[in-house]
Parts: C-alpha cells; structure tokens; sequence
C-alpha cells in the first residue's frame, strides 16, 4: 500500500513507516506542489496512493461527491 501524507501530518512519520511503507510520501514531496485538497486528492487517485490525514474537509468532500454522483 501506497500512502500519502497531507500537510497536516509531520513528514518526520516517513522515517519510522518507511519499513512497512516503502513507496509512501508526504505531500510536499509531490512536483509541482499541490495547492489544494481537490490537486493532492487527484494526484493520490492516479498514482493509487491512500491520503492519510486530520483533515476532515476530504471526508466532507468524498461524501459530497458520492451525493452528486448517486443524484
């Protein structure tokens, strides 16, 4: 499994799940730098990686998305 890790989450957790994780990244890593949740999302859907994150703006956005889809 492939992670990528938002912005609000230290880079510094790369170092201890390297092992298990190996392709995993942090978002500040990504070229060119993702300047918002819908650019790194995008970026994590066609590199198959899971966001890893605090941020419940992805959650919202998801479910807002699936809604419109099902409507």
């Amino acid at each position: 499994m492939k992670l990528l890790f938002d912005e609000n989450i230290s880079h510094r957790i790369l170092k201890k799940l390297i092992p298990e994780f190996q392709n995993s990244i942090h978002c500040k890593n990504i070229i060119p730098l993702p300047k918002n949740d819908i650019q790194i999302w995008d970026y994590a859907k066609e590199n198959d990686f899971t966001i890893v994150t605090f941020d419940e703006d992805f959650y919202e956005w998801k479910w807002s998305r699936l809604v419109s889809r099902l409507s």
